[in-house]
């Protein structure tokens, strides 16, 4: 029996969502907060499509999350047009300036990226929004940054979820004067429910605007061409520049005037008959891919939906994935990255010959070896001794997915977090401290070297049926992300879940693997599950070897995921938002 053989409604998953499904035949946004989803769901009223919805949602998620989404800081986007049938990344990931070099960080830094303004690598965000609009767009940068500059300008009521997480990390927002004056004015966190202005952040857009406007002589490609000016070779480039020669980084105005994104051609997956697709091996995209490359045809619907069976064979396939990411993912500019090897069937079966139905690999299991198609590969990564202490709260992301009513569909998730690394007087931006994902070790794929981009985690994704976009999905939460995507893409391609009630299914994470932040944490064998999958599966995983620890219920470090389903009979769309962090769906 196949992984995909038919369902009656007897063996369909019933799982109900605390929330029902937003469906709408026109058009829908899902975000990580409702006031990018309306952002979003405003700009398709006007008449634009899912690209400049897309790009106004993501923009105002640096705004309206300016925690843990930065406006100077990356955006990885994935869009398909219907019209052509094109589907695209763009890289949205800056680089490290041209004078940085491994040997500093192991010299001065013991071998560690620091935790200030020298791991700060130039922005890919702005880049990429406004490449993003230049190639399929229809709109104004000014038209659809109106949203983002109101709420920076004006402010908004903070989330508690925001309110939280400023407070949780009260410390290390105290550490510079210019992120302190931000987000703890009068020297505390704000409260959920009070007015959270950024008014240096307003300026700053609205300069990228009124730039536009001047010089764009009705011509909207120079306009564009004139907010990215703004930002890389302008006024704002020449404030950080200043301030990062003050400060001691590295980051110089000739780095952000030489820098722009890189469009590419995404890698893909068959897994019973949908088609999915990830970003390059320059972030963990290709993760999901092997994960599910591994998992093909394996009977999961047998073993049954988050069964102990079920849940050890995503979790040991999602392992072997991230040891392949250990030890051979890297920006492909700088590292050979056998991309077609790591996808290959051929592969993906010698690898799954390392799972073992009832035994948890103890730890990160070996790499393989994709050249010659070997399950274990002779040279294995490094790996840091094990954690003893428990791991410190991550830096988090946020995400936007738009399908449009001419069927194009847009996926991203901007990131980058406001405490470890300052702000930049007068600009409310904190240039992207993204330099956190490198390692400063040279034989390490993603070593940190002059113009090379960190590996990161914020992978967007699609998945295609008949040729035709059925699902864009993604989620925050660092080396969780891949994990809840695939999850949540078998709640719904597998078990038939809608929308809604797969991104709300209880969920594991693991960390049986060196974490990509720094100081790249290891847990062997660590497993976390939500309450809700009951102490008797706990304690049948654990007699399987996993190290099971127990999370809340409905935990924000499980991930966010977002994912709108289009069906291919009625053209519906169908919206799944995830409650964990508050993302919200709007559609008509």
């Amino acid at each position: 029996m196949t992984a995909f053989a038919a369902m009656t409604t007897q063996q369909r998953i019933v799982h109900p969502p605390h929330r029902a499904a937003i469906k709408g035949t026109r058009h829908m946004v899902a975000a990580g907060h409702h006031l990018a989803a309306q952002a979003g769901l405003q700009i398709l009223e006007a008449g634009g499509n899912a690209v400049d919805a897309g790009v106004a949602a993501g923009i105002a998620l640096g705004v309206v999350q300016s925690d843990m989404v930065n406006v100077a800081g990356v955006a990885p986007i994935m869009v398909y047009m219907a019209g052509t049938r094109e589907l695209k990344t763009v890289s949205g990931l800056g680089c490290w300036p041209q004078s940085v070099t491994v040997d500093y960080f192991q010299r001065q830094c013991q071998g560690i990226i620091p935790f200030d303004i020298r791991r700060t690598v130039v922005p890919g965000a702005p880049d990429a929004w406004i490449t993003a609009l230049e190639r399929w767009g229809t709109m104004s940068f000014g038209e659809v940054v109106a949203a983002a500059t109101r709420f920076a300008r004006d402010g908004f009521a903070i989330s508690s979820f925001m309110a939280s997480q400023i407070a949780e990390r009260i410390a290390d927002y105290g550490r510079f004067p210019s992120t302190r004056a931000i987000y703890l004015p009068g020297g505390r966190p704000p409260a959920s429910g009070d007015l959270f202005v950024q008014a240096d952040l307003g300026r700053t857009l609205q300069y990228m605007a009124d730039e536009e406007r001047a010089h764009a002589n009705g011509d909207r490609r120079a306009g564009l061409a004139a907010a990215r000016r703004a930002f890389y070779q302008g006024d704002i480039a020449q404030t950080i520049d200043a301030f990062f020669r003050a400060e001691g980084g590295f980051l110089t105005y000739d780095d952000m005037a030489k820098f722009r994104v890189e469009v590419e051609d995404p890698p893909s997956v068959r897994f019973g008959d949908f088609d999915v697709y990830a970003c390059g091996p320059w972030c963990q995209g290709p993760v999901l891919l092997q994960a599910l490359s591994i998992l093909n045809d394996v009977p999961l619907k047998v073993l049954g939906h988050n069964s102990p069976s079920y849940l050890h064979m995503l979790v040991e396939a999602s392992k072997l994935a991230f040891a392949d990411r250990e030890r051979w993912y890297g920006d492909p500019r700088f590292v050979d990255v056998p991309m077609a090897g790591l996808l290959d069937r051929r592969y993906a079966l010698q690898r799954r010959t390392l799972l073992r139905a009832d035994q948890a690999a103890p730890g990160m299991p070996p790499a393989g070896d994709p050249i010659n198609r070997a399950a274990i590969d002779a040279k294995q990564p490094r790996l840091p001794p094990p954690s003893v202490v428990p791991p410190p709260p991550p830096g988090d992301t946020s995400y936007v997915c738009v399908v449009d009513r001419w069927g194009n569909a847009f996926s991203a998730t901007p990131s980058d977090v406001t405490w470890d690394s300052p702000v930049v007087p007068g600009t409310g931006l904190c240039p992207s401290s993204r330099g956190s994902q490198s390692r400063a070790d040279p034989d390490h794929p993603a070593s940190v070297a002059p113009g090379k981009r960190p590996r990161l985690t914020p992978n967007p994704a699609m998945a295609f049926r008949n040729g035709k976009p059925f699902m864009p999905f993604g989620t925050p939460g660092g080396d969780g992300q891949t994990q809840a995507m695939l999850q949540v893409f078998l709640n719904i391609a597998l078990f038939g879940m809608d929308a809604q009630a797969a991104v709300e299914a209880p969920r594991f994470i693991t960390n049986s693997f060196p974490n990509s932040f720094a100081p790249n944490d290891y847990y062997p064998g660590r497993l976390n599950l939500e309450r809700r999958m009951g102490q008797s599966l706990g304690e049948t995983l654990d007699s399987f070897g996993h190290d099971v620890t127990w999370w809340p219920d409905w935990f924000w470090r499980g991930g966010s995921v977002c994912a709108i389903v289009v069906d291919e009979t009625t053209g519906i769309l169908h919206a799944g938002a995830d409650p964990r962090q508050g993302s919200t769906a709007a559609g008509w």
